[in-house]
């Protein structure tokens, strides 16, 4: 059984335990035969991951299953973060699938997909999965195999081999993991570095037990912030639940905007490559055009989401590109985003610097609310009615959701890639200009709902 609500944007995502179970173990083997047609995959390869989630081994083997029936071969690379299957796509040349449903709650369950080389998934791949999960397919004349390979110290390696970190300052970092699989990378990425760790929730555990792995969320940074105080740590990492996300704290206890991590690493990168391209999304802050401008890079938008971010960064040869829900993608990573690949470049700058703030006080600053959900009835009479509302004598743009841009602020309220939310963002030059947007925003999307 699989419900068509599962099938996302980008990827599937739905529940799988309790009440309303939306997709099964039958469901799985339905999808993994239509990859493997809508791949064609008959007589080769393709790579399967899982995160830590219950059921994510019986569902990971259906899909496997019905891949085989279609004659394609799997390469179980077993447990791993969402950035290492990106990771063995490309370090393989082929198409993969890893079992995870990132940061929602702990029945849910999910597919994400990728071309060989990591390369997003397309539209009309997506579209033709979808189609084929309710077609009944002809019988194929021979099943392909499957086999297990463990690639954890291959994808340390590569991460090591793509940041210096040689001559660092020993550092005190804590690691909040939120149980997902942060805590499966961290011993095999961070532990051999020259670091003090302080391991929050690091077990695996897929009802995570101390806080949802959404670290968009504010309170599931607490307890991070409580530990770099508390423990006198030079910063923390907190990661989301496939690890493929991470924020930063610093020494205060602060939480560092993932727009100012995208201008810092944008920076160093444009230092080793001038000249090259940074891509942002729509709501990314305006500090990182103003930092890649004055570093002499070009930049390059795309609207939200981690297969379009994939196709512009490929498009354009861009050399990294962030997100502001804290995404990384790196072209030396075949243009995937890696939560941990971005962490090792902030302790590298770190690592010759005096603190975390201080790396943050070289930077433009902007006042902003951070991302606010909602649940509407209506999403795009929702919007409608903020663009009236907010929107006379300002840019108006529909290209991703509703962004209304002003020469001192900009609004921006969309529809979710993954949930039934509508998201609000809002940035300006001061606090009080922000308040008074986002008040206005929301008395009007929640009157609406």
């Amino acid at each position: 059984m699989i419900e068509p609500v599962v099938f996302k944007a980008n990827d599937i995502r739905g529940v799988v335990s309790g009440a309303g179970i939306e997709w099964d173990t039958d469901g799985a083997r339905a999808v993994g035969a239509a990859f493997a047609e809508a791949f064609e995959l008959r007589g080769a390869e393709f790579v399967m991951g899982r995160d830590m989630r219950a059921g994510g081994p019986e569902l990971a083997q259906a899909f496997a299953m019905g891949a085989m029936s279609r004659g394609a071969s799997v390469i179980d690379i077993g447990l791993a973060s969402t950035d290492g299957l990106w990771f063995a796509s490309g370090h393989l040349g082929i198409p993969g699938v890893q079992f995870t449903a990132s940061h929602n709650p702990a029945n849910y369950n999910g597919i994400k997909f990728c071309q060989a080389l990591a390369a997003p998934i397309t539209p009309e791949l997506m579209a033709r999965i979808k189609e084929l999960t309710y077609t009944e397919l002809p019988p194929t004349p021979e099943s392909g195999s499957q086999r297990k390979l463990d690639l954890l110290d291959a994808y340390a390696a590569r991460l090591h081999s793509l940041v210096g970190l040689d001559g660092i300052r020993r550092l005190k970092v804590v690691v909040d993991a939120g149980n997902g699989m942060a805590g499966f990378t961290t011993p095999a990425v961070l532990g051999p570095l020259n670091l003090e760790l302080v391991e929050l929730f690091t077990e695996l555990d897929g009802s995570f037990p101390n806080h949802p792995p959404n670290p968009l969320e504010p309170e599931n940074l607490v307890d991070a912030q409580r530990a770099v105080i508390e423990h006198g740590a030079d910063l923390a990492l907190v990661f989301d639940g496939d690890a493929d996300r991470c924020f930063i704290i610093d020494e205060h206890g602060a939480v560092v905007s993932p727009s100012v991590i995208t201008a810092l690493i944008a920076r160093a990168e444009l230092a080793r490559e001038p000249g090259g391209v940074i891509v942002i999304n729509t709501i990314t802050s305006r500090a990182v055009a103003e930092v890649v401008e004055a570093a002499g890079g070009t930049i390059a938008v795309s609207t939200v989401g981690h297969t379009r971010m994939k196709a512009v960064m490929a498009a354009r040869n861009a050399i990294f590109g962030g997100e502001h829900s804290a995404h990384y993608y790196f072209r030396d990573f075949w243009g995937a985003d890696t939560g941990m690949l971005a962490a090792l470049h902030v302790l590298a700058m770190l690592g010759r610097d005096s603190s975390m703030s201080a790396l943050v006080s070289q930077l433009p600053t902007f006042a902003a609310s951070g991302e606010i959900n909602s649940t509407v009835a209506d999403p795009p009479a929702t919007m409608r009615a903020v663009a009236e509302a907010l929107g006379t004598g300002e840019e108006v743009s529909w290209n991703d959701g509703l962004l209304i841009s002003s020469q001192d602020w900009w609004v921006s309220v969309r529809e979710s890639n993954t949930e039934p939310l509508l998201r609000l963002n809002v940035e300006a030059k001061d606090d009080d200009t922000v308040a008074k947007l986002r008040d206005t925003a929301l008395a009007i999307i929640r009157k609406e709902r």
